[in-house]
């Protein structure tokens, strides 16, 4: 077995040195071989190479070869202003000491654990030479594969060191990650999703990730971090975009095809622009039913678009769509190279198609949309015969018996749907103690049971589900089922927000605004971090007290860059706002919203802050395709 090494020159405009050591082990000689790491290791260099970094990449590598690799990254990292190391293999530690696993090593007896594997204390000594930042991704928390041969404890061990490190895990410390149903890892795939979005902070990104990750174990496993960082990190440089979502559906608006709408709509079936993608493909192509920016837009402008999605989404249509109509295009090579790594969606595993055939809405994750509840009882027979694959192949995860739970419910088999809960909800299954906690509070299938219903919520509470502390937060600032307990109920609210949960950032947002907690300023910060994570209903809300100077200073630019934002984002209620009730808004912020219209070319009237044909025609072209993050400065 030996080593493959990559050396690729950053990309024009990165702003210093980015040196990382990707290594994935997975063909082991004397233990059993694992399914993923090679995939997480390959998959996770091809990302940071297009993100500005030179990369070492080593798969399946002898102690000798993890050695020099080693050493050839300390040379690497002595002027880097980033340096990172992502390991994806059997790792363990011993006495509080992470080893990482070689995959010629035979550990027979205690003292074999130095000699045959790689100390992480030896990996740190490389990085440590370097002046700027050190990130370690280690996606190795997996038990003991060499049995009773020695005392280890599960899992890895948290780090500690100098300055400027940053350590992530794929689990909680003392516990053991899944290797993932699919191609890669829980952890890596929730990385290879997020490491994309642009403008976003690398706590924001652990945030997203830990939230995804949950989300797909049922908070099973939950991703850690350990920082000393000094300095903020941005993997994507360019400046802050839309959503995911808003983008996918900006380059099909703006495309007017209707296989890339269709995309769309299998993305994001309850997206926020649902109703005009049904609406476009039901009057067909050869009506411009969108009113979008003619197509004459310039083909290299259109192409960065396509690209940034395919690149940002991981979609292979979207990447065969590049390819096909721009194959001499700046990103071919890049673009064919992905398409080499991401399977078809036709040869998913029984987990991948369980999950995106019944995740919960509130579960959504990138890359896997939830499912209404009314649109998976079309799909329930399907739905039920993959989750019980999945939960044939992969025993060890409640989490698949839990969307089988689900699956079942909609098939109408509630009985059956219920012991199903409670079999995942009794393995620690986060979702299915939430459903579970739902119909015994509504007494639907069981008789009503608040005393068990609450007891639920506060045990998936406690193992971190976001929609159990909302529940249980609204439960006590009503003082009903429990007595009322408002500090409570706002701590929870603020440990959902931490963990990422946009609706709890929202309803905190409320709170401050109303004088609950905090000022008008705070509500401010909230709303516009909800925005942020999906709750799109605060860039409205931040808009109103920036248009007002409710509580804080009076902004007509930053309402309209807020308004603008949602205007695009939204299911369309400021757009229809701004254009059937624009006497609600100040002229000076009207005025500032067509100033960015105009800077985006959708817009050729008089900036006067009124109201008209062509304002309410501009603001429909900046949704359906017209949209220019760009235009949106103070």
């Amino acid at each position: 077995m030996g080593l493959l090494a990559i050396w690729l020159a950053a990309p024009a405009g990165w702003a210093g040195e980015r040196v990382a050591l990707v290594i994935g082990n997975s063909e082991y000689e004397a233990v059993g071989s694992l399914d993923n790491p090679r995939n997480d290791a390959l998959d996770i260099s091809v990302a940071l190479e297009g993100l500005g970094f030179d990369v070492l990449l080593g798969r399946d590598l002898t102690q000798a070869a993890m050695q020099q690799i080693t050493r050839d990254f300390a040379d690497a990292a002595q002027d880097a202003d980033v340096a990172l190391f992502y390991y994806a293999g059997h790792g363990f530690q011993v006495d509080g000491q992470n080893y990482l696993i070689p995959t010629d090593a035979a550990i027979a007896r205690p003292s074999d654990v130095s000699a045959q594997t790689i100390a992480m204390t030896g990996i740190l000594q490389a990085m440590e030479q370097a002046p700027g930042l050190k990130l370690i991704f280690l996606d190795a928390c997996r038990d003991n594969p060499f049995g009773a041969t020695f005392q280890d404890d599960p899992g890895l061990a948290r780090i500690g060191t100098e300055a400027d490190f940053m350590f992530a895990y794929a689990t909680q410390p003392g516990n053991v990650a899944y290797d993932g149903t699919g191609r890669n890892s829980f952890f890596t795939k929730a990385l290879l999703h997020h490491l994309y979005t642009p403008g976003q902070q690398l706590a924001e990104l652990m945030i997203a990730v830990r939230r995804d990750v949950i989300s797909a174990t049922g908070g099973q496993q939950i991703p850690w971090e350990n920082s000393s960082l000094t300095r903020q990190f941005v993997f994507d440089t360019n400046p802050p975009d839309t959503s995911g979502e808003t983008l996918f559906y900006q380059v099909a608006a703006s495309m007017q095809d209707d296989e890339v709408m269709r995309l769309y709509l299998d993305s994001y079936p309850e997206g926020a622009h649902r109703n005009e993608v049904l609406a476009y493909l039901e009057t067909g192509t050869r009506t411009r039913s969108l009113d979008a920016p003619e197509s004459g837009v310039e083909s290299g402008a259109q192409a960065e678009k396509l690209w940034t999605l395919a690149q940002r989404s991981r979609l292979r249509p979207l990447l065969d769509l590049y390819v096909e109509r721009y194959p001499d295009g700046d990103h071919v090579d890049e673009a064919e190279r992905l398409l080499s790594l991401i399977p078809d969606m036709q040869d998913a595993s029984p987990g991948a198609l369980c999950e995106r055939l019944v995740t919960h809405p509130r579960d959504a994750i990138a890359g896997t949309p939830g499912v209404p509840f009314e649109r998976l009882q079309q799909n329930a027979i399907a739905a039920i015969r993959a989750c019980s694959a999945a939960v044939t192949q992969t025993p060890n995860l409640p989490h698949y018996i839990a969307l089988l739970a689900r699956a079942t419910a909609a098939s109408g088999d509630l009985a059956r749907a219920i012991d199903l809960y409670q079999t995942a909800a009794d393995r620690g299954d986060l979702r299915a103690m939430v459903s579970l906690a739902q119909l015994k509070e509504n007494g639907t299938g069981m008789p009503r049971d608040i005393p068990a219903a609450m007891e639920l919520y506060q045990q998936a509470a406690r193992g971190g589900s976001a929609d159990a502390m909302i529940n249980l937060a609204i439960t006590l600032f009503e003082g009903v089922d429990l007595p009322q307990d408002t500090d409570r109920a706002i701590a929870l609210l603020k440990q959902a927000s931490e963990g990422g949960s946009a609706k709890a950032t929202f309803n905190l947002g409320v709170l401050a605004q109303d004088g609950v907690i905090g000022d008008p300023a705070d509500a401010l910060d909230y709303f516009r971090r909800a925005a942020r994570n999906g709750e799109y209903e605060g860039y409205r809300a931040a808009a109103i007290l920036l248009d007002e100077g409710r509580g804080v200073t009076q902004d007509p630019t930053e309402a309209a860059n807020m308004l603008l934002r949602g205007a695009a984002e939204d299911q369309g209620a400021i757009l229809a706002e701004l254009t059937e009730q624009a006497e609600q808004w100040s002229k000076a912020t009207l005025a500032q919203v067509q100033l960015r219209l105009a800077a985006a070319g959708v817009y050729t009237s008089d900036v006067d802050g009124l109201p008209g044909p062509n304002f309410t025609a501009a603001l429909r072209q900046w949704r359906n395709g017209g949209f220019d993050a760009n235009v949106l400065v103070n």
